[in-house]
């Protein structure tokens, strides 16, 4: 896709994303997220993320604790689970590595965890708390609000990579309607508009 191509394809995207953010930030707590930031400020100085910083993810994201990948993840000692989160948290901090690259590095680090393998909502959450400007959170409601914008992102191997190039991609023709937005604004934008359609 061309430069042309991809801001004409952008702009009606922005149409929905700037409105959606504005009423996301109008509607959710200020306090919701201390939880996310908590962790990303934790992962910063430690470099990792062990089974407690999970569990808030969790929370934060509103999923069940009650299926068999979180009794084989605590089952693991917490000294492994920061070995393998240290190289995700490792790769999406990379500036040598573009967003994309680092992203697909991060996600293939952290599919060494158990429950892991599949899905990106948790997996991206943990991504994003180590690099919260960079990275963005994917979930289901993003993917209704990518359907229903017309951004194609399927659910083959690699899609977390694929969805920070689609970022990207917004990001480098927001033409000024969106200045000082981070991916993370991105993903709030699309959470609030997939969780809203029109």
């Amino acid at each position: 896709m061309d430069g042309e191509e991809s801001a004409s394809f952008c702009h009606p995207a922005w149409d929905v994303l700037v409105p959606a953010r504005a009423a996301y930030l109008a509607s959710v707590s200020p306090h919701y997220d201390e939880v996310f930031w908590d962790i990303a400020h934790r992962v910063e100085r430690a470099g990792s993320l062990g089974k407690t910083d999970i569990a808030a993810l969790v929370v934060w994201k509103r999923l069940s604790a009650q299926t068999r990948w979180v009794t084989a993840l605590m089952s693991l000692p917490d000294s492994q689970v920061r070995a393998i989160t240290e190289q995700a948290v490792a790769s999406v901090q990379d500036l040598s590595l573009s967003r994309c690259e680092a992203a697909q590095a991060g996600r293939g680090a952290i599919s060494e965890l158990p429950g892991f393998v599949r899905g990106d909502a948790l997996a991206s959450a943990i991504l994003t708390s180590a690099a919260p400007t960079r990275m963005a959170v994917y979930d289901q409601r993003v993917q209704r609000a990518l359907d229903f914008l017309g951004l194609t992102l399927t659910d083959r191997s690699g899609r977390y990579g694929r969805y920070m190039d689609l970022l990207d991609t917004l990001l480098k023709h927001r033409g000024g309607r969106a200045d000082g937005w981070t991916a993370r604004d991105v993903d709030t934008a699309l959470y609030w508009a997939g969780k809203n359609p029109a």
